[in-house]
């Protein structure tokens, strides 16, 4: 039995697959929890704070390895296509790391911007991939939500 004809490939359809849905937007909650957590909690914003941009360095790391996997396997790629995307998909690690080293504003800001660049890569990565149809509007709507959350985990109040 081809298990291909029986289990067609999540892009075959524009609706989101549930376990993406489940996966992605599960993956919002430790940004849902944090950002209030270190905004209510005077006592312990900061170590909260730190927690959500923790997670936020960790996702945006990992959100880069698409653009890994499609410049090693993309068909009809250039040399130098794949390598730009070979790349690109370190640099969000790159922009990551040095955020955790920061104060929540200016983590905030570089984590921001690292999401923020991503998703606009993701938009050049599937005019060359054929990336299924809920996948932007998937990555748009996650990438908004870190993103604020990010920000408001920013405005930690002084103890």
């Amino acid at each position: 039995m081809n298990i291909a004809s029986t289990n067609p490939m999540p892009g075959d359809s524009p609706k989101l697959p549930g376990t993406a849905r489940w996966l992605g937007y599960g993956g919002l909650i430790p940004f849902l929890v944090l950002a209030p957590a270190s905004l209510l909690d005077a006592h312990h914003g900061l170590a909260w704070s730190d927690a959500l941009y923790a997670y936020g360095a960790v996702i945006l790391s990992f959100v880069c390895a698409l653009h890994w996997g499609f410049a090693m396997s993309l068909p009809g790629l250039t040399d130098s296509r794949r390598v730009r995307t070979m790349l690109w998909s370190v640099v969000p690690s790159l922009i990551a790391w040095p955020a955790l080293l920061l104060v929540p504003m200016e983590a905030a800001a570089l984590l921001v911007s690292g999401f923020v660049l991503h998703y606009l890569q993701d938009r050049r990565l599937a005019r060359h991939a054929a990336l299924p149809a809920w996948y932007l509007p998937l990555r748009l709507q996650l990438t908004v939500v870190a993103c604020l959350s990010l920000v408001a985990g920013a405005f930690i109040p002084l103890p």
